[in-house]
């Protein structure tokens, strides 16, 4: 968990949507964070919402299954 300071340095981070999501005006996607040891994930629809933070070798698995699931 992190506390509210925390979340809010979170959301000043340098947030990207997948080049999947289009440019059709659709905000229905989440945003992607770096930082180093994690990645950072929120929906694009509530940017101030929660955010999902995971470990960087959590998310390379997590990757590397999607790919093979695809």
């Amino acid at each position: 968990m992190t506390n509210e300071q925390e979340t809010a340095g979170l959301h000043a981070l340098s947030w990207f949507k997948s080049s999947y999501s289009g440019s059709s005006g659709a905000s229905d996607c989440v945003e992607v964070a770096h930082t180093v040891g994690a990645v950072h994930v929120r929906d694009s629809k509530v940017q101030r919402g929660a955010v999902l933070s995971v470990p960087s070798a959590g998310w390379a698995d997590f990757v590397a299954f999607a790919e093979q699931s695809a």
